[in-house]
């Protein structure tokens, strides 16, 4: 088994929607011993945890110091001609670098994103759309071999080696891509996009799978940065 997968198993049994559930088991556990009071206290727990993780306030509450490190590129520098579009998310991303494309003379893009069900690779996905919408194809440069963030950084210094370049990734993202892309002796510029924390929402919100997910992701950076640490 790859390094790669046993660090997402291991991640999985960590994340927030896990640990409510590993509660929730436990409480079974017990009831089918006959223990009936721990039985109601992790049960409670789980299902505690879980309305609280899936809630706007709670998840706002996590994105916002993520999102908070960078502001969105207003200054666009015309002399960086590298644009590194990271990750797959076609909807959010991609029209930040394609922004930054129009505002810069002979950009290139770098599109990213591996094919984790066998299918087109995201970065091959992301060129087509970029292309679609006016992009020229000798503009895009793909790489989709990478898994993560690392690997990125890896492929980014055999390509552009010192050359500084434009990062283009989410706001709640930024912080550990420019840890990593720094400790690879790389110069990102910060292009943040898609804020999440800013969206208008009532703070009384509940058991909505939106909100889960990005709790989910914002629990997923912290764990990113405290590996970073760590290592």
């Amino acid at each position: 088994m790859s390094s790669f997968i046993i660090k997402k198993i291991i991640s999985l049994t960590i994340m927030p929607l896990s640990i409510g559930l590993i509660l929730g088991i436990i409480g079974l556990l017990y009831i089918y011993k006959n223990r009936l009071k721990k039985a109601k206290i992790f049960i409670s727990a789980g299902l505690i945890w879980i309305f609280v993780i899936s809630s706007a306030s709670f998840s706002k509450l996590l994105l916002s110091p993520l999102e908070n490190q960078y502001s969105k590129l207003s200054k666009i520098p015309k002399n960086v001609h590298y644009i590194l579009l990271l990750g797959g998310d076609r909807q959010n991303r991609a029209w930040e670098a394609l922004r930054l494309y129009q505002n810069i003379p002979n950009a290139k893009i770098i599109t990213s994103g591996y094919s984790s069900s066998g299918d087109t690779p995201d970065a091959i996905k992301t060129a087509r759309l970029l292309e679609s919408v006016g992009v020229r194809s000798e503009d895009i440069i793909i790489q989709s071999e990478p898994k993560n963030t690392q690997q990125e950084a890896i492929e980014i210094k055999k390509r552009l080696k010192d050359k500084p370049f434009i990062l283009v990734t989410s706001a709640y993202h930024m912080p550990r891509a420019m840890e990593i892309f720094h400790r690879a002796n790389l110069n990102p510029i910060p292009a943040p996009t898609d804020f999440r924390s800013k969206e208008p929402t009532a703070f009384y919100l509940f058991l909505q799978g939106k909100w889960l997910h990005r709790t989910e992701q914002a629990w997923h950076e912290y764990l990113g940065l405290a590996w970073l640490k760590i290592k």
